[in-house]
């Protein structure tokens, strides 16, 4: 992994599928959720959430990052932003596919539109994924390819909803530049060192991933 670069765009993995960005002295926290750090998005000047599941959104964490800085603000879909529009008036926008935005100084594009399928028996919800700034991607709990060249690919390694063919496919599909780890709270440690020689020598790019509050510059 890179060192990290104060003059550039700075990652910082939080526990599970929650990302810090900072750029600039100003920070966005991608699905600060139930598995994350409870502080996990607090000092965050904007805050995206990919979908409603606990393990993505919290609406404890959403609410204590709100009211601890007045002019932080977050982008959602529907399902969440109804959550919490009405206590923070101006400040939830409801985002979908296609759109773009910026966000406290980062350009984000949206793709994507369902979660990935648990079970046929379990209705599909809404699911989004954000680029951030043309070239880190996190795609929530789905296997979205953007229609646009990838730096950094968030990767989704271990969840309910998918086995490690689909996810080494995923990063053939995406052609980043590097693949990092995450949706990895209940991947094992003993578990770990397969995915990463599998993910790694089949996977066609670099793979790695980051420990909780470890850093790296994009």
């Amino acid at each position: 992994m890179d060192a990290v670069n104060p003059m550039h765009l700075t990652l910082t993995k939080k526990t599970h599928s929650c990302i810090r960005l900072e750029k600039d002295g100003r920070t966005l926290v991608v699905d600060p959720g139930g598995f994350s750090e409870q502080d996990a998005a607090v000092g965050a000047d904007a805050i995206l959430v990919t979908h409603e599941h606990p393990d993505h959104f919290d609406e404890g964490r959403l609410r204590a990052a709100l009211d601890a800085d007045p002019a932080a603000e977050i982008w959602t879909l529907r399902s969440v932003a109804d959550r919490l529009a009405a206590a923070f008036p101006g400040r939830v926008h409801t985002v979908g596919n296609g759109d773009t935005f910026t966000a406290a100084g980062f350009d984000v594009q949206v793709h994507g539109e369902l979660h990935a399928v648990i079970h046929p028996d379990i209705p599909r919800i809404t699911n989004i994924g954000f680029l951030v700034d043309g070239s880190l991607f996190h795609p929530g709990d789905a296997l979205t390819v953007p229609d646009h060249p990838v730096d950094t690919l968030m990767l989704p390694v271990m969840a309910p909803w998918n086995k490690i063919s689909e996810v080494i496919d995923y990063v053939r599909e995406v052609k980043p530049r590097r693949a990092i780890d995450i949706h990895d709270a209940l991947l094992t440690d003993l578990a770990r060192p397969i995915y990463d020689s599998q993910i790694g020598s089949l996977g066609g790019t670099d793979h790695g991933r980051l420990a909780p509050g470890d850093s790296t510059g994009l």
